[in-house]
């Protein structure tokens, strides 16, 4: 397939440089150069975790952490034992 790309001139002077340096076709090296490098991005897409930003939520007045069974009573209430 023939597509037409806008390169920067330090870009092919490396390409061409490769390709003189490897005895291979300017394309093949081009094609070879975009193909590691998207598989370089394809995979730092995928490894990338999840971050979510941790923020305090406190605790509401009249609520005591050094009893948790008091607490869960406190929220959910006698009943849900």
């Amino acid at each position: 397939m023939r597509t037409t790309l806008s390169l920067d001139d330090d870009v092919i002077q490396k390409a061409k440089k490769a390709a003189l340096k490897s005895g291979k076709p300017f394309r093949q090296v081009v094609n070879a150069a975009l193909r590691a490098g998207l598989d370089i991005i394809a995979t730092r897409a995928e490894t990338t975790p999840y971050q979510t930003r941790g923020h305090k939520m406190g605790l509401k007045a009249g609520r005591n952490l050094d009893n948790i069974q008091e607490l869960l009573a406190q929220i959910e209430g006698e009943d849900a034992r």
